[in-house]
């Protein structure tokens, strides 16, 4: 504790209502947020002569202040409290940075509506179904439906563009509505059929196609009968697959927290319309010294914050309270169901969540030890300095372009055993010779680092290029420039025939060339670190060479100004889809003449 705080001062106006109260230190950071039944006697704990935990004990050392806000129940607080944790997140609370969105299955309302993966807000313009654990779960599902119902997935710029039908017709995935080859009846029984599924009443889909099977096959229609005998047979494998009875299981998730070797992991399984979807595992931050039961509450209650709240949750260990269900549900404005399985259907989802938690700690635990050898090893070969404690910070540079044009350069950063992709930054490359790598190196070197020769940003431990001795020396001169060229510097030269473990690690200080064994883990950091740059610069290039590409060819047409190119693009998808449109569809774009759409097909063609 700080001499400036005073606790019993503090302790002597506290109230005992619920609520939500915050440790501050001197600078007015927030260390630690927390709920309390009782906020007095809450707080109170925290200055005992002994706290429950070194990580908290050193908490306590840093408090300058305390802020409280009352709540009308504990489970208020509970809402309030991790509502506080992701906005601030502060250094001393359990914190899980899952705020990627989860992947859906959307089917749009379009006349014959899409099959497509979906990301993002959902809106009531489509159906959607889900979540999913992953994105390959999604991909996997779509597949599937593809395979059963043949739905089409195509953008609708694409579908109301073709003329024939494509590759996926032939192989037996889409029906062929874009051309018109499936009745608009069928279809829309197709899409019926798959919404039945995704909902997770596969027996009621079996019962319907049965029932048309029957019917084709009285008529004589044999092939129709087979297609559906087909689609009975794949969605009987399916129910095989599962771990649960059709039309009994529902929406329900299952956390696992599972502690080894003082590493904490929640496992998050989801089942949706009686299907297991697969898993996702996570690990917290600051879980220092915590139980799994701790870990198990704040997954639950920062998770559920951001995401879809199914009807039942299913845990591997008992909650003390009910505070947490009761917030559940307030959140989902319905209730929740929270607590252990109770059936052997249910156990065995939570045993199979408890042994995909386990596995992920050992794999986590494993490319720990991978990626401290490798950096172990490169801290040898480059002699790099690092005080104790310090984290390696690996910064790499590359450039792409195509003969010159949209040049693009990418920055990835490598620290704390993985990449830090929120850190990455591209540079276009402006104002320079067309295809003069040295000099788009420069530039990229210095709009990356003009910021911290004024004491702004962090300082890597090492500065990788990837070229030659000409981009090295081009960023070594901007280093100079900056007051920075005691950072350690290396270029990655491809060797001969540019075949992986050949490269050559090119010194600023004018070192000959080192080439490592191929097998050395240093030069596969280096590999891997590069592989990363390089992927990011090129995908750079081709979304700024796509961009180009797309308005380019437009802009040339006289009488296509911006709103003009706007309305082409929105109604025809992209400069692919306006090349393959006729005059009369140009035509009847609103601000398109008859003239202007034929001297635009000219143009394109």
């Amino acid at each position: 504790m700080t001499e400036a705080f005073n606790a019993k001062a503090l302790l002597a106006g506290l109230t005992e209502l619920p609520g939500v109260y915050r440790m501050l230190d001197a600078a007015g950071q927030v260390l630690y947020v927390g709920k309390a039944k009782n906020l007095r006697k809450r707080v109170a704990s925290y200055f005992r002569e002994r706290h429950p935990s070194p990580r908290i004990g050193l908490m306590v050392t840093q408090i300058a202040s305390v802020e409280t806000t009352v709540t009308r129940s504990e489970a208020e607080a509970l809402l309030l409290e991790n509502n506080l944790i992701k906005s601030l997140a502060p250094r001393y609370n359990i914190l899980f940075r899952d705020d990627k969105s989860y992947p859906y299955i959307v089917l749009t309302h379009d006349s014959y509506p899409r099959l497509a993966f979906f990301r993002g807000a959902t809106d009531r313009r489509a159906d959607y179904f889900g979540p999913f654990p992953s994105s390959v779960a999604v991909r996997e599902s779509i597949h599937l439906l593809q395979k059963m119902f043949r739905l089409r997935t195509c953008e609708n710029s694409v579908f109301n563009n073709r003329s024939r039908p494509c590759l996926l017709y032939q192989i037996r995935r889409c029906s062929g509505p874009c051309v018109g080859l499936i009745e608009a009846e069928r279809y829309a029984e197709d899409v019926r059929l798959a919404t039945m599924f995704l909902q997770g009443r596969q027996q009621d889909v079996i019962g319907s196609l049965s029932q048309a099977m029957d019917e084709a096959a009285a008529r004589l229609a044999f092939e129709q009968a087979a297609v559906y005998r087909d689609q009975i047979q794949s969605l009987r494998q399916v129910q095989e697959k599962q771990y649960v009875e059709s039309g009994k299981a529902g929406d329900v998730d299952i956390v696992a927290a599972v502690e080894e070797g003082g590493l904490v992991c929640v496992n998050l399984a989801m089942v949706r319309g009686g299907r297991h979807l697969g898993d996702r595992p996570q690990f917290p931050a600051n879980a220092a010294d915590s139980s799994p039961l701790e870990v198990l509450i704040a997954f639950l209650c920062q998770h559920y914050l951001a995401h879809p709240i199914p009807p039942r949750i299913l845990l591997n260990q008992p909650l003390p309270d009910g505070e947490v269900g009761r917030a559940l549900s307030s959140m989902a404005a319905l209730p929740v169901r929270l607590g252990e399985a109770r059936f052997t259907l249910q156990r065995v989802w939570v045993e199979m969540a408890e042994q995909n938690a386990r596995l992920a700690i050992t794999a986590r635990r494993t490319a720990f030890s991978r990626q401290e050898e490798r950096l172990e090893a490169l801290r040898c070969r480059l002699a790099l300095d690092l005080e104790e404690g310090q984290e390696a910070r690996i910064e790499c540079f590359d450039i792409s372009h195509t003969q010159g044009e949209a040049t693009v350069a990418a920055c990835v950063v490598y620290q704390g055993s993985g990449m830090r992709r929120s850190e990455y930054r591209r540079f276009n490359i402006a104002d320079i010779q067309p295809g003069d790598d040295c000099a788009a190196i420069r530039q990229a070197v210095q709009r990356r680092y003009e910021k911290l020769s004024a004491g702004e940003g962090v300082l890597p431990s090492l500065v990788l290029i990837d070229g030659g001795s000409g981009q090295v020396n081009a960023a070594a001169s901007v280093l100079e420039e900056l007051g920075l060229l005691h950072l350690p510097l290396l270029g990655v030269a491809k060797g001969e025939a540019r075949k992986p473990g050949l490269e050559n690690l090119v010194f600023a200080d004018g070192r000959e060339p080192l080439q490592l064994s191929p097998e050395d883990p240093a030069l596969h950091l280096i590999q891997e670190v590069r592989d990363e740059a390089h992927r990011f610069a090129v995908a750079g290039h081709r979304a700024r060479r796509g961009k180009a590409g797309r308005s380019s060819r437009l802009e040339e047409i006289s009488g296509i100004g911006p709103q003009r190119r706007k309305a082409l693009i929105a109604r025809f998808g992209g400069l692919q889809g306006i090349s393959d449109a006729g005059v009369d569809q140009l035509a009847a774009v609103p601000g398109i003449s008859r003239e202007l759409a034929e001297k635009i097909y000219t143009a394109l063609h």
